[in-house]
């Protein structure tokens, strides 16, 4: 952080000369993991995924891992506290430091105090709709709220992770249209598209040191030249 800005206000570093190291946090297949793999693997993304992290012991996402030569981690949450969890998270990542970016993919916990101030600006969350619209919801439910409610107009959101639920500062938001016979399924998949889009686009941002926190707002700063 620049000594003169004030406390409000952090502009993340570039990281220059070598790959985005990127660990990721996840419950259910990590769809937009694979676009993020996908992404590395043509050449398209400087980063790489440095390990998953799951809660369940068969989320398919820890396979996905597997079949990218990711190293796979499962933690059983059984008989452990919010903080006692993930301390044994962050003892993973800090086996495997520097971890430059922290990415929650379809992870159902709500994380501790301590490991969004240990990580603070370096983690975001993809969230199936656009914030604060559907907060707090996950995955087929926040669809089926959407088209219980009616709206005519869903999206995504990439949001910086602080203390609250899906409170943190926004990243990137994409709207998507939502067709009269979308079901929960259907939008799903609209959606998902819409997250790997800006997914993508935040990484590379956040590697060039683009993106500047000031309060609840996030500034895209210009290319450097």
């Amino acid at each position: 952080m620049s000594r003169e800005a004030p406390a409000s206000v952090y502009e993340i570093p570039p990281v220059e000369d070598r790959p985005l190291r990127i660990a990721v946090l996840g419950s259910t297949r990590g769809t937009d993991l694979q676009a993020v793999i996908d992404a590395i693997e043509s050449g398209d993304l400087d980063a790489e995924v440095v390990c998953v992290i799951s809660n369940r012991r068969k989320a398919y996402i820890l396979e996905r891992a597997r079949k990218h030569g990711i190293e796979a981690i499962y933690i059983s949450p059984k008989g452990l506290s919010r903080e006692e969890y993930d301390r044994l998270v962050m003892k993973e990542l800090e086996k495997r430091a520097p971890i430059d970016l922290i990415l929650l993919i379809g992870y159902m916990r709500i994380l501790s105090n301590e490991f969004v101030r240990r990580y603070r600006w370096r983690i975001m969350n993809i969230h199936p709709s656009l914030l604060p619209a559907f907060a707090g919801g996950m995955d087929l439910d926040v669809h089926r709220a959407v088209l219980d409610y009616g709206v005519k107009v869903t999206g995504c959101t990439l949001h910086f992770v602080d203390e609250g639920v899906d409170t943190g500062p926004i990243i990137l938001q994409k709207p998507v249209k939502v067709d009269e016979d979308d079901t929960p399924e259907t939008l799903k998949s609209k959606v998902q598209k819409a997250e790997q889009e800006i997914i993508l686009e935040a990484i590379k941002l956040f590697k060039q040191g683009r993106l500047r926190v000031e309060g609840r707002r996030v500034r895209i700063l210009p290319d450097k030249p």
